[in-house]
């Protein structure tokens, strides 16, 4: 008998959490992290941000100012793809992964087994209110950092993913060629949670429910 996996007593094998900043998906990750039931079943999980930020720090490609994220523009393009396909490959081919980033829930695109979260927050005060606390900056700074991170990190990856977007996207008819190139299009996930209505401990009994046997 082979040995077990930590996918083996759920629906799902792995879950990748994808959400914009001040969603929650960082915070979801977490509480997934420390559930007893999917640490006894051998679950582990990382925040694909928090790995490309600790890179920039240690290879000296961006000055962190008022602890405001940066955005993917300091990376170069080969160093994302292969960031964002070693994900790919680990929930292709391993189970008791939770992964959470931007682009998780698009690189998962097509593997099976893979439950695909996408965190989002309907009112924007709140979104601003949890970057502003977490990391202790003004509203007006939030405010900018969060469209600037948006707009430089959507131009970069659609001119870095623009064929992948075509084969696991328009190829697979999940949207069509005109279509703009949208990586958090709600019917690219499998779970939608809007964090303005649902708290964390509602949030978390969503996932822990969908990947239940």
């Amino acid at each position: 008998m082979s040995p077990k996996s930590p996918g083996d007593d759920f629906k799902f094998k792995n879950i990748t959490i994808s959400g914009l900043p001040g969603s929650g998906s960082t915070t979801l990750l977490n509480k997934l992290k420390k559930h007893e039931a999917l640490k006894f079943a051998g679950w582990t999980g990382f925040s694909g941000g928090e790995f490309m930020r600790a890179y920039a720090k240690e290879k000296g490609l961006f000055v962190e100012q008022n602890g405001l994220h940066h955005d993917a523009s300091h990376y170069e393009d080969d160093f994302d793809r292969k960031v964002d396909f070693g994900m790919r490959e680990k929930l292709s081919n391993e189970s008791g992964w939770i992964i959470e980033s931007w682009l998780s829930g698009f690189m998962a695109q097509n593997i099976e087994g893979t439950l695909k979260v996408l965190m989002i927050c309907s009112d924007k005060a709140v979104k601003v209110d949890r970057i502003v606390n977490r990391d202790v900056v003004t509203p007006g700074e939030a405010i900018k950092n969060m469209q600037e991170r948006y707009v430089n990190n959507l131009t970069k990856w659609k001119r870095v993913y623009a064929n992948e977007w075509n084969e696991w996207v328009v190829k697979t008819g999940k949207a069509k060629a005109s279509d703009p190139i949208d990586f958090w299009r709600p019917n690219l996930y499998d779970v939608i949670i809007d964090t303005y209505s649902a708290n964390q401990q509602k949030t978390l009994q969503i996932v822990i429910d969908a990947i239940t046997k």
